[in-house]
Order: structure tokens, then C-alpha cells, then sequence
């Protein structure tokens, strides 16, 4: 096969990567090592930035989006039995919306298949050959059989435990990583969301989060030990534990039931760096990751892809290479703001194990400090909804 952009990984960041690309007339094929159905059933982010937003809409792809989402104009932040709202729109004039990442990936894939566009599933074996050189090839089992694609570029949308970012040599590659000592707790309801903002809270219990998809369905997390293990924890004592750690009126007015899904993810913050290795390039995941409580992995990866686009299209529609050779530079700079917020909203609202006595009294003068100063909100606000492209 011969192509001009190998998109390996068939999440939302490859398919939209491929999306916006056939419109500028730019073939793509997408390899992805599962099923899409196995694709399509993975729970993640729900938090859409102002620039992943515009983003679908420029692809295309945004109908059902703008028509279900919900338009979410603040958040709020709970302490012990106090909670305040950060205003977004008051503050800056903007919001975020709530569409969860599986339905955002499912209108990818229908966009994908109304177009004829090519993905291909259940690869194995991927190798992407030649990355440094100006003819690139990937090589891929397929049904048994050995398949290998010619292309111009290579897009490196696989993730974390992809084959993309270990093609670049160590010799070239730096990694940074942070792990943190504990871990969510997570489960999805079939319940109506207890406030019609997110709530994030901080208590002398552990992190707590109260998040939604939609009018019926829930999203809610607890702090939990990395030891801990799903079969831990039974639905009752998942509901009596949320409940201590959010506010009086907030527990008094939750709606509890079945969990429909319950998995537990470790905390950690991770920067690869390059982002480019001659014609492959990182987006997402395969790049970096951030603790989900500020709400930036999946709207990280859309930056990444926003910068990726904007390089190929320059390159296949001008033959200038600036936006690909800068493509690395202009994506880490945004990585590592996205990473320091995450960072410092994670320090700012869990318990650690090692927090002395001063640390505490540090952190509940942080959490007033954003409660009563509006430079303080601003800030937030700022990075929350999304920084600029």
C-alpha cells in the first residue's frame, strides 16, 4: 500500500488527526491493534476544551456534539464543608462542555466510514521502518498475512504503551516522569449527577470528584490507595466513602445505584521528549500524560494534533516545513503548561502520605487563596477551559 500519513492508533486523536486531513484532500490510513469495538467501549474523558471544540467543528464532526453536550460555565471546588464556584464565563468569557470521549470517538468513526477513509484493526507486529530517512514504511501483521505501507509521514497516536515513541532511538529520547502515590477510584452510575458543575474536592478523607456524561448518567471518583483493588470495594462502600468527602448539602442530595463500570487508575505525569524523529511524529499519549484532575489528557492530545495538522497541511499544500520542523518545539511548550496544571491541581486537592502538619496548613491556604482571590480564579479558569493554540 502507499499513503501520504500512516496514523498508527485508532483513538480519538488519530481519527481526528485523519478527519481533518481528508479534508484538506490529505489520504490517511489508520492502524489500530484492537477492535473498534473494544475502542469504542473504553470509558474516558469527558471535558471538552475550547480548542478540541473548534476542532471537531472544523472537521465536521460536530452535529450531535453541539446538539447533546452540556455547556458547563464553571466548576467547583469543595473543602471540608465549604464549596465556591470558579465562574469561567464571568471571569474570561468562556466555557468548557461535557460529551464524553466515546461518543466524541463514535462520530470520528462514522465520519470515517461516510468518507471511505481506511482504518485497519487488529494489527500486530507494527514497525515503523525508515522514520529518519525520507521514505518511511511501516510494516503490520494483518489476518495472518504481512503487510507493509509506504507513506511520506507517520503520526504516532498509539498511546503509552504504543510502538511509536520506543522507534525513536534512546540515544535521541528523554523521558520525565512523576508518579504519584495513589490512585482513583472510579465509577460510572446510571443516576443524575448530584450538582450541574463538577465538583472537586479536597478533604482530610482524600480527593473526590463528582463528574457526569449526562443527565442520567454519572461520574464519580474517590482517592484511593495504590494497593487497593476493585473487588475492594462494593457499591455501598464506594457511595458511604464519596459521601464524607464532599459537602453536607452535596451528600444529603446524591443519588446512588449500581455501578455499571468500577476500575481504579494510578496518578502519574510523564513528558517524552522529542515529539518529532524525522518523519514520525508523537501525538497524545505516546508523548504524555497527565493525573487526570485537571481535566487536560484528551485535550492535550487534540493541541498536539492541531499542531500536527496544521504542519502536514503546510507541507502537502505549500512544500514549506516549517510547521514540521517546529512541530516538536510549539507542541512541548503547551505539554508542559498543561502538565504543570495538572501537577499543581493535584497537590493542591489530594491527600499525600508523607504531608506533614505544615504541608496541610500550606495547602488550605492555597485552596482560600483561590476561593477569595479573583487572580487566583482567573488563572484557573484560564487554564482549565484551555490555553490557546
Amino acid at each position: 500500500m502507499r499513503t501520504q500519513v500512516v496514523i498508527i492508533g485508532g483513538g480519538p486523536s488519530g481519527l481526528l488527526l485523519g478527519q481533518l486531513l481528508h479534508r484538506k484532500g490529505i489520504e490517511t490510513v489508520i492502524l489500530e491493534r484492537k477492535t473498534r469495538d473494544y475502542v469504542l467501549a473504553r470509558i474516558r474523558a469527558g471535558i471538552l476544551e475550547t480548542g478540541l471544540v473548534n476542532m471537531m467543528r472544523e472537521a465536521g464532526v460536530s452535529e450531535r456534539m453541539d446538539r447533546e453536550c452540556f455547556v458547563h460555565h464553571g466548576t467547583c471546588i469543595s473543602y471540608e464543608n465549604e464549596m465556591f464556584d470558579i465562574d469561567f464565563h464571568k471571569l474570561i468569557g468562556q466555557n468548557v462542555i461535557v460529551y464524553g470521549q466515546t461518543e466524541l470517538t463514535h462520530d470520528l468513526y462514522d465520519a470515517r466510514d461516510a468518507v471511505g477513509a481506511r482504518t485497519i484493526f487488529e494489527v500486530e507486529d507494527v514497525q515503523i521502518c525508515d522514520a529518519d530517512r525520507d521514505a518511511p514504511y511501516v510494516t503490520f501483521n494483518s489476518g495472518g498475512v504481512e503487510q507493509r505501507i509506504d507513506c511520506d509521514f507517520v503520526a504516532g497516536c498509539d498511546g503509552f504503551h504504543g510502538v511509536s515513541r520506543t522507534t525513536i532511538p534512546d540515544t535521541v529520547r528523554k523521558d520525565y516522569e512523576k508518579v504519584f502515590p495513589f490512585g482513583w477510584l472510579g465509577i460510572l452510575s446510571e443516576t443524575p449527577p448530584v450538582h450541574d458543575e463538577l465538583i472537586y474536592a479536597n478533604s482530610d478523607r482524600g480527593f473526590a470528584l463528582c463528574s457526569m456524561r449526562n443527565e442520567n448518567l454519572s461520574r464519580y471518583y474517590v482517592q484511593c490507595a495504590l494497593t487497593d483493588k476493585v473487588e475492594d470495594w462494593s457499591d455501598e462502600d464506594f457511595w458511604d466513602e464519596l459521601k464524607r468527602r464532599v459537602p453536607e448539602a452535596i451528600a444529603d442530595k446524591l443519588v446512588t445505584g449500581p455501578s455499571i463500570e468500577k476500575s481504579i487508575a494510578p496518578l502519574r505525569s510523564f513528558v517524552s521528549e522529542p515529539m518529532r524523529w524525522g518523519r514520525l511524529f508523537l501525538c497524545g499519549d505516546a508523548a504524555h500524560i497527565v493525573p487526570p484532575t485537571g481535566a487536560k489528557g484528551l485535550n492535550t492530545a487534540a493541541s498536539d494534533v492541531h499542531y500536527l495538522y496544521e504542519a502536514l497541511v503546510q507541507y502537502f499544500q505549500d512544500n514549506e516545513t516549517h510547521g514540521i520542523d517546529h512541530y516538536s518545539q510549539k507542541a512541548l511548550a503547551r505539554v508542559w503548561k498543561a502538565e504543570r496544571f495538572s501537577w499543581a491541581t493535584t497537590n493542591l486537592l489530594h491527600r499525600f502520605p508523607d504531608q506533614s502538619e505544615f504541608d496541610l496548613k500550606m495547602q488550605r491556604a492555597e485552596i482560600e487563596s483561590l476561593h477569595y482571590n479573583e487572580v487566583a480564579q482567573k488563572w484557573f479558569a484560564q487554564n482549565y477551559v484551555g490555553l490557546p493554540y
